[in-house]
């Protein structure tokens, strides 16, 4: 499972360092999309690649 790292915060929900598992990865007609959980549980937040790719760090 991959796991991300918050670089800065998110709409003002989640502060920079929170840890996200990447629950669910879609592509439908070239638009991709990504369905992260929090390591808590506490939420998950439904991205685009351009949102993943711009607050986002994979970590192994």
């Amino acid at each position: 499972m991959k796991r991300y790292r918050l670089i800065k915060d998110y709409r003002d929900i989640y502060n920079k360092g929170t840890i996200f598992f990447l629950i669910s990865e879609s592509e439908f007609i070239g638009v991709k999309e990504y369905v992260l959980q929090t390591k808590n549980l506490d939420g998950k937040i439904i991205l685009s690649e351009k949102e993943l790719k711009g607050f986002f760090r994979q970590i192994f």
